[in-house]
């Protein structure tokens, strides 16, 4: 019964547990059941527990005795035949003395085996052994005639240690009679002794059985109590009510199918939306009169989640879930959700959520790029297919240049069209279209709003725009338009019609809110794609006309280079070659941090700086420190205007010597050259460097000289050439010193290419600028050097040795003018200057007189008076030289002036009479 009461508890717990979902009537009343069982349940097995611990206690406790006797008899029987055949003991019997042989082995036999006494006598009855020596020699008590007979016999009788299990073994002679006798005995006391030292073990049992079924009873209890929340029956059944009537109340058909497909519980509202018959619980679902389609939903057995079946004249969302998932038995659940009135307002949800999708997704697509055209195609991919079928798009001339676009023109260039494969129906792109004013497209610019025309095929005034083009356009299908302008700031920059098949369906007027929010957003990205290409294209143009077009005429160097942009834009990196004089030219590259107008700014600032102290032919490291300070002074203004500042900005500047082959360069924090020798040899001179520009702190430059056989290359660069985000200096450096490499017998304009289509990263962030020398010398004919003494006498023989030099050269036709500046520099260096004094020819395009000397005082060019004596002799020099000017070298000055071969006719200035006959000296 206690079993049968547990396991009706359990049951019904777990039924609680895994059926919540099945019955809500059952569940309640079994948990009822359960709550009010518990008590009575664990009284009853406590009672039980109790009754059987006892008589299983009783019941242990006397087989515990029956076995220790048995143990014993079998102990006292082993133990006396034993000792009775022990070798020894039939001969000590038969000595003369007994006792004292058999006594010590009796004692020892004893103790060994745990019997309480071995004696031993002999047939008269008298003792030769015993515990207690007292008793030895006197008779035993008790009968032992089976013994005497010649068999072992045991028996419980009160010997003399009390009451006892004794065995009597006769030991016999050879001839069959009996000599002695072995007594064998374990007293009750010691049997019951062992009875007790197991009572302990068995009430330690019984009371941990009671313990275990009291704990499991209370813990059962807890579990029910937990599963009902300490409610008691009473509220446990007022619970069962309400949920019984929120099941029949609740507007949701409730449906509990079995296994076997039978009707289980349906609720009210079941009833009603399915049209159910009374009576109906535990039913074939398929006898109800459904619809086999819903009948054999009902009971199938699979997930079903608010799939819509039509059921009579109404539709149902359908949840079906198998119960068997979730601990209950095998069966389903089924709700029913009425939504005939939802699906029209489920429909206006899902064309508001589908035009959400495609506004959101043109907010991502539209405008990735600040280029208009591909702006506006953006827009035609985004719209085609989800909205429109064709999309075509017109921007203003104006917009596509950048330019800010003119109110009140009509006149569009076809921009993207997206959605036809026969483009032919439409305008192509890049047609220039102008709108006539009966037009949709006309009436939206005019009205900056979007204009439907639900039906093309009954509408004319489209049609006068290109009757033609009207015919082939409706000829495709396509029946509807939704014409809207691209406003941005208030001001029309183009127009977007889509157009809609007439498979498709027409427009509606709900459409024109999207169209217009897509053209919105789309006039917003033209037009700061529009804004963008009018800054570009002012940066760009002034960039080039910042840039050098085309290098000077020089036979210094054979000069190569490249400029590529950034993606992001017109950056401030530059390159120059200024001509130098005495044969030399200066090589520069530089680099201003940043892009856009100020960073091309910037650079036409520096590049004007550079080339006006390139003019006073400053050494590379004097240049680039006044360059610094120039830097330092414009970051200074711009800061004072509250403007952006130059972030920073580096150079290298290096001056090529045709006549030694000697290159000066020095750098303010960029990159050094490469240098590729005749043999192929690739090498990257360390360069000292210094701070970027603006940063030197008037820190001294340092320089580097490198001497370059005829035919080397000198590689200049920036450092967009070789880094990026994706790529270190390093490996760029490795890149570079490959191609060039293979560069030793190119021309410049071949290793450029080839170093840019090696190493030139595949999408640039940052400008690059290179440009490859290819060194030449001067021919040492065409080079003269004279030492000059301290002595105006010496002025003369000077002039007429050059005057020789030059008519070698072929060059007779300068020989006046260079006499006549050849005299004025030589008498002024030997008047004003100090020796060492130095005179040298050099022909290379133009012929370059140069006077040095050991002072470092500069002549000045004056305006001499009529009555003044002298102040003309520079004069002179700079009308007849194309150039003139002072250099200065660590020993002194150099005064130069450049004739031209072919000089132009030019009038003699009026400088008085006799005014070369200074000069007349004897020829040396």
């Amino acid at each position: 019964m206690t079993e049968s009461l547990g396991r009706r508890a359990v049951r019904q717990g777990s039924a609680l547990r895994r059926e919540p979902r099945l019955s809500w009537g059952q569940s309640l009343r079994a948990l009822v059941n359960v709550h009010s069982v518990a008590g009575q349940v664990f009284l009853v097995q406590l009672a039980l527990t109790l009754a059987l611990v006892i008589a299983a206690g009783t019941a242990l406790v006397l087989q515990t005795r029956d076995a220790t006797m048995t143990e014993a008899r079998q102990r006292s029987v082993a133990t006396a035949d034993t000792f009775a055949h022990a070798p020894g003991t039939l001969a000590a019997m038969k000595s003369a003395h007994p006792t004292a042989l058999l006594q010590p082995s009796a004692e020892a036999t004893r103790k060994a085996t745990g019997v309480d006494y071995v004696v031993a006598f002999n047939p008269a009855g008298i003792r030769w052994t015993h515990p207690d020596p007292k008793l030895i020699g006197k008779r035993v008590v008790g009968t032992y005639y089976t013994a005497l007979s010649g068999h072992t016999h045991t028996s419980v009788f009160n010997s003399t240690l009390g009451l006892a299990v004794n065995t009597a073994a006769p030991v016999i002679d050879r001839d069959g009679t009996v000599v002695g006798i072995v007594s064998v005995g374990i007293t009750v006391h010691n049997v019951n002794a062992g009875v007790a030292g197991k009572l302990p073990l068995l009430l330690g049992s019984a009371a941990g059985a009671l313990l275990v079924v009291t704990a499991g009873s209370v813990l059962a209890s807890r579990r029910v109590r937990r599963q009902t929340h300490g409610m008691d029956p009473a509220e446990l059944s007022r619970m069962y009510e309400h949920h019984d009537a929120v099941l029949h109340a609740v507007k949701e058909g409730v449906i509990i199918t079995s296994e076997d497909g039978r009707l289980l519980l349906a609720n009210d509202e079941a009833k009603r939306l399915l049209a159910l018959p009374p009576d109906l619980e535990g039913r074939a679902v398929t006898d109800l009169g459904l619809d086999p389609h819903m009948a054999e939903l009902l009971v199938s057995e699979r997930f079903v989640t608010d799939e819509v079946h039509r059921a009579g004249d109404r539709l149902l969302a359908v949840n079906v879930r198998p119960t068997a998932p979730y601990g209950g038995p095998a069966g389903n659940a089924v709700t029913l959700r009425d939504s005939t009135e939802l699906r029209a307002l489920a429909g206006r949800a899902q064309a508001t959520r589908e035009r959400l999708e495609l506004l959101y997704d043109a907010g991502v697509r539209i405008g990735t790029t600040l280029d208009v055209v591909r702006t506006a195609e953006e827009l035609a991919d985004v719209a085609v297919p989800r909205f429109a079928d064709v999309v075509t798009v017109e921007l203003l001339e104006g917009v596509l240049r950048g330019g800010e676009p003119t109110e009140g023109i009509t006149e569009l260039r076809r921009t993207a069209v997206t959605g036809v494969e026969q483009k032919d129906a439409f305008y192509p792109v890049g047609e220039l279209i102008r709108f006539a004013p009966s037009t949709p497209m006309a009436q939206s610019m005019n009205s900056g709003r979007a204009v439907l025309e639900q039906d093309l095929s009954a509408a004319h005034a489209w049609r006068t725009q290109d009757p033609e083009r009207a015919r082939r356009v409706l000829d495709h299908g396509i029946r509807s338009l939704v014409s809207v302008p691209l406003r941005a700031r208030g001001v029309v920059l183009g127009l977007a019609d889509f157009w809609r098949m007439e498979s498709t369906g027409p427009f509606e007027p709900d459409d024109l809110s999207a169209a217009e929010e897509l053209a919105a957003r789309a006039a917003v990205a033209i037009d700061n794609a529009r804004r963008f290409t009018r800054e570009h294209t002012m940066a760009v143009t002034l960039q080039q006309s910042l840039l050098p077009g085309a290098f000077p005429a020089q036979s210094a160097l054979e000069v190569a280079h490249r400029y590529l942009p950034a993606e992001a834009g017109v950056g401030g990196d530059w390159f120059d070659l200024i001509p130098m004089p005495g044969a030399r030219v200066a090589l520069v590259v530089g680099d201003v941090v940043g892009h856009g107008v100020h960073a091309a700014a910037t650079m036409g600032q520096l590049r004007t700086a550079i080339h006006n102290f390139s003019s006073l032919d400053l050494a590379p490291d004097e240049l680039l420190s006044h360059l610094d300070e120039q830097v330092a002074r414009i970051d200074a203004d711009a800061r004072e205007g509250e403007s952006t500042g130059i972030v920073g900005a580096t150079c290298l500047y290096a001056i090529y010597d045709a006549v030694t082959g000697r290159a000066t360069l020095a750098s303010s924090g960029h990159p050094g050259p490469a240098v590729v020798l005749p043999d192929g040899t690739v090498t990257f001179p360390d360069v000292p460097v210094s701070p970027p520009l603006g940063l030197g702190d008037s820190m001294p430059m340092e320089t580097v000289e490198l001497v370059l056989p005829e035919g080397s290359q000198l590689v200049l660069y920036t450092d967009g050439l070789i880094e990026d985000r994706h790529r270190d200096f390093d490996t760029g450096i490795e890149l570079l010193r490959d191609a060039l490499s293979r560069a030793a017998d190119r021309t410049p304009e071949q290793t450029c290419t080839d170093v840019l289509a090696a190493v030139m990263p595949d999408r640039p962030g940052d400008d690059v600028a290179l440009m490859v020398a290819r060194t030449r010398l001067l021919d040492p004919g065409r080079v003269a050097e004279w030492d000059v003494p301290d002595d105006p006498a010496a002025v003369g023989p000077v002039r007429s040795v050059c005057l020789r030099t030059l008519e070698a050269w072929g060059l007779d036709e300068l020989a006046f003018t260079a006499e006549l500046v050849l005299s004025e520099l030589i008498t002024n260096a030997i008047r004003y200057g100090t020796q060492p004094i130095r005179v040298r020819l050099l022909y290379d395009l133009n012929l370059i007189c140069e006077v040095a000397d050991g002072s470092s005082t500069s002549p000045h060019l004056r305006q001499a008076a009529i009555t003044d004596e002298g102040g003309r002799g520079l004069f002179l020099v700079a009308h007849y030289a194309e150039r003139w000017g002072t250099r200065y070298s660590p020993r002194g000055k150099v005064i130069w002036a450049e004739l031209s071969p072919h000089p132009a006719e030019q009038p003699m200035p009026d400088l008085g009479e006799d005014f070369l006959d200074q000069w007349a000296e004897p020829e040396i």
